[in-house]
Order: C-alpha cells, then sequence, then structure tokens
C-alpha cells in the first residue's frame, strides 16, 4: 500500500509543478486564453510580445522577471531610451491592478479598471502627482474574446489602438 501511495505521489509531481508554472503574462496584457503572439502599434512604436505555452512574456528590452508563488509577475527590467526601469506589478481578482516605475527620476503610477467583458475601461495615471485618465471605447473584439481595436483620447486627440492577436492550436 505504502508503494502504491508513493507512485501516485510520484505521479503527481509533475502536475503539481505544471501548475505552478503557469504564468499570468497575457493578463498583463489585457489578454486571456492561448495567446501566442501580440502585435500592435503603440503611439508609432511597433511593439511585438510573444508568449510561451505556459503563459511567460518574451519581448525584445525586458529582463529580470518576478513572479509570485502564483505565477503573477511582481515586476521586471526593461530598457527604455538607454535607461533600465523597474516595473513594479500588483494585482487584484486575477486582473492587473497597477503597474508603478520611476521613470527618469519621475515616479509613475497606472491604475486601472475594466469593463465587464474583462477589457480596460479606463487607465489613471498618476505622474508625480499630475493625474491624468484614458477611458476606452468602442471596442472590437475576436472569436475569442480579446480586444483588438478600441479608441482613446488622449490630450484631446482621438486615437484608435489595433492589435493582432495570434494563439497556440
Amino acid at each position: 500500500m505504502k508503494k502504491v501511495l508513493m507512485m501516485l505521489a510520484l505521479m503527481a509531481v509533475p502536475f503539481a509543478m505544471h501548475a505552478q508554472t503557469a504564468f499570468h503574462d497575457v493578463e498583463a496584457n489585457e489578454a486571456k486564453g492561448a495567446v501566442k503572439k501580440i502585435s500592435q502599434n503603440m503611439m508609432g512604436r511597433d511593439q511585438v510580445t510573444t508568449f510561451t505555452q505556459d503563459g511567460k512574456m518574451q519581448r525584445e528590452g525586458v529582463t529580470g522577471a518576478v513572479y509570485d508563488a502564483n505565477g503573477f509577475l511582481q515586476s521586471m527590467k526593461m530598457s527604455f531610451q538607454g535607461q533600465e526601469v523597474t516595473i513594479k506589478y500588483t494585482w487584484k481578482d486575477g486582473r492587473l491592478a497597477t503597474q508603478s516605475m520611476d521613470m527618469m527620476g519621475n515616479p509613475m503610477t497606472f491604475t486601472f479598471s475594466y469593463n465587464d467583458k474583462g477589457a480596460v475601461a479606463s487607465q489613471s495615471m498618476d505622474m508625480g502627482g499630475q493625474e491624468m485618465k484614458m477611458e476606452y471605447t468602442d471596442y472590437k473584439y475576436d472569436a475569442k474574446g480579446n480586444w483588438i481595436s478600441r479608441k482613446t483620447n488622449m490630450m484631446g486627440q482621438e486615437m484608435e489602438q489595433t492589435r493582432t492577436i495570434e494563439y497556440f492550436e
């Protein structure tokens, strides 16, 4: 009987290890599901983010990712205009709640609120005491329920954000 229990315990180890290696980087990028790649243009700059099958993000210039025991990203380092910036994350109910960083000596915090489909409805930015809020509207979704187009207004100028999402089969 002890041998049977031992064998069952050993067989469970790979499943437990697999559960502990599930990362939530897809959610940190406002998506869900078996996402393989997100390509988007942010303010005239192309950005491509790829993901491993267990959900871990891979993006040029990103290093030093730190995760909690549940696979939620807590911090990472990113190269930005020749500077290394540490970005910190907080999560609430499986969704990204805040993202903060020190950008060239200026503290910045982004706070997110969500719509009923789980997409970001608004993003508030606190840039060293100066606050700005961006609301997102006119969402278009792909067949998997992830947004592929949305509009926002930044400093009086309407902008459309679009992205292409590829999935693992």
